[in-house]
């Protein structure tokens, strides 16, 4: 990095959002009711802790590229092309960001987030399950 200012977490946040068209809970719940993949990249305590959205598929972030990439050998079932609508969530909404923009960068460019995360969802009163339900 010599000659180069460091990048602060939140410079790479703020790139990664730039990136995408993120999306309010209502709509990542309507599109995830038309076919669009909601998946849940919370690790499982914190599922465990705040609860979960019904249908969503778990994908924890340290093997999210390696599941929903479509040319990977250990990729799901879901993983069915490169113009799959993915709809990342985490907590509140900062690691689906970085998440979605790594799946741009694997060519799946209509992946977004969940302003807000999953807290947001159960704010608006979509349905979950588990804690606080």
């Amino acid at each position: 990095m010599l000659g180069r200012m460091p990048r602060t977490i939140d410079d790479i946040l703020d790139d990664a959002r730039a990136r995408l068209e993120r999306i309010a809970p209502g709509r990542a719940h309507a599109e995830s009711l038309d076919g669009a993949l909601l998946v849940d990249i919370r690790p499982a305590a914190q599922r465990a802790a705040e609860g979960e959205v019904p249908g969503a598929l778990i994908v924890e972030r340290n093997v999210l590229e390696w599941r929903l990439d479509p040319a990977s050998d250990a990729r799901l079932p879901q993983a069915t092309g490169y113009d799959l609508r993915v709809i990342v969530f985490c907590s509140e909404g900062y690691t689906s960001s970085l998440a979605a923009a790594s799946l741009h960068d694997l060519g799946l460019t209509r992946a977004t987030d969940i302003v807000g995360g999953f807290q947001a969802w159960r704010a608006a009163g979509l349905p979950a399950t588990g804690p606080g339900s």
